[in-house]
């Protein structure tokens, strides 16, 4: 039996069973007589095989008519890439090596090669770059997704591109649109649509966001204020952003208690006590709990912040930080009064964290067609992450399937709706296996 208190290894993995018999066999080394089975210890050790590539031949014979000679063949079977020699499961474990676990294509080829399997990084790129083009309408439909939305989370980050004019490289920027709307307690499966283009400027948002009617919670990026001038779209600020700058000036002093920058900490943090409580709540209990305890704590923080910017220098960090705050207070305390509305950002800049870490290794994309290839493994994953959705199953998944897919229903390829199958299959099984 199992040694109490060792933690059980999870039951859906696989089994191998190596069964140890005495040395003697089935006879007593003590006496010579017969031996029974009295009861058995089970220990369990969890092991690992690496991945493994092999060959999948696909033979299609050739069969003729003895009477009148008509001869008959299978058709060929599709493949997830036309002309490409790479299946479902190498070109998914590509994708999720660099997008999900941050592996450059060039250390892919090292591990391939350690199998004996020789591939060049341009091949592997094309490979990637081909996936990227066949999974675009299944990106865009998680856009149509997103952009559904009542309330859209929005950041953007920079991403070193190479191929630019005169083919030096150049910043491109990742954009990114968050819908999840958990916090307060909406039951809509979450998503992330990414977005690339070449430079920063704001004309890339405005077009991003041109069918979208709602809440955009952001930063303070100038680039977005375009598209909150004919009201269409409501700016809402992030409470983190505001912070942060107070954050770096009590770093530099050291984390002294009692400073300015530290009581402004202190009151900011009254805030987000208010929101761990929250959250989860459905949007009008948080409105009503903000009317009550936030709104006192902002009205007070205001006046606070007032009378601390008339005592410093203009050009101050700490004059700086509270007139971020001051000049963009509306957008900071729209939250208050519209439950849907999160006090802070950090829903898209979880979302840029994976780009964050991947940038660290692969250092750039390749052009600014590898930038867009990005933007669509990125949705993709990130949405896999946010719907906790095993990535590698799902993409081997619907790269087996989208190129004989239908386009109009390109919808049943959506990762919710893909794992929603899983378990429905999973318990129509279990009822069948029942029975």
């Amino acid at each position: 039996m199992t040694r109490p208190g060792l933690r059980e290894l999870s039951a859906h993995l696989p089994r191998r069973t190596i069964v140890h018999t005495p040395h003697g066999g089935c006879g007593c080394t003590a006496c010579g007589a017969g031996l029974r089975e009295i009861g058995q210890d089970v220990s369990e050790v969890l092991d690992y095989e690496p991945g493994t590539c092999h060959v999948v031949r696909h033979v299609r014979p050739k069969l003729a008519c003895a009477g009148c000679k008509t001869i008959t063949q299978a058709l060929a079977p599709s493949r997830p890439v036309d002309r490409c020699m790479a299946g479902g499961g190498l070109l998914t474990h590509i994708a999720v090596s660099k997008f999900a676990d941050h592996v450059p294509l060039y250390r892919l080829c090292q591990i391939y090669g350690r199998d004996g399997v020789e591939m060049s990084r341009s091949t592997i790129t094309d490979m990637i770059g081909n996936c990227a083009l066949l999974l675009t309408p299944l990106a865009e439909a998680i856009g149509r997704h997103v952009l559904k939305a009542d309330k859209v989370h929005g950041d953007d980050t920079p991403i070193r591109a190479l191929g630019g004019k005169g083919e030096k490289a150049h910043t491109g920027r990742l954009w990114v649109y968050v819908r999840d709307d958990r916090p307060s307690g909406d039951k809509a499966p979450p998503a992330v649509w990414f977005q690339y283009s070449a430079d920063r400027k704001g004309e890339h948002p405005a077009r991003h966001l041109k069918n979208f009617s709602g809440i955009l919670q952001a930063d303070a990026y100038s680039g977005y204020n375009a598209i909150y001038k004919d009201g269409r779209i409501l700016e809402a600020g992030c409470w983190s952003h505001a912070r942060r700058k107070l954050w770096d000036i009590h770093v530099k002093q050291k984390r002294l208690p009692g400073t300015l920058a530290h009581e402004g900490l202190v009151r900011i943090g009254e805030v987000f006590k208010v929101e761990a409580e929250v959250n989860g709540r459905s949007a009008l209990r948080r409105r009503r709990m903000r009317q009550a305890r936030t709104a006192p704590v902002l009205k007070e923080l205001k006046s606070w912040m007032n009378e601390t910017l008339a005592q410093v220098s203009a050009k101050s960090p700490m004059a700086l930080a509270i007139g971020y705050s001051l000049s963009n207070w509306t957008a900071l305390t729209n939250f208050v009064n519209d439950g849907r509305i999160d006090a802070h950002n950090n829903t898209a800049e979880r979302a840029l964290r994976g780009v964050a870490i991947g940038r660290k290794n692969y250092l750039h994309v390749g052009s600014d067609a590898g930038g867009h290839t990005a933007a669509v493994m990125y949705t993709l994953l990130g949405t896999c992450r946010l719907n906790q959705i095993n990535p590698q199953r799902y993409l081997r998944h619907v790269l087996e399937r989208i190129a004989d897919h239908p386009i109009n229903r390109i919808d049943e390829l959506l990762p919710w709706a893909v794992a929603a199958k899983w378990e429905d299959d999973a318990d129509e099984k279990d009822t069948l296996l029942a029975a």
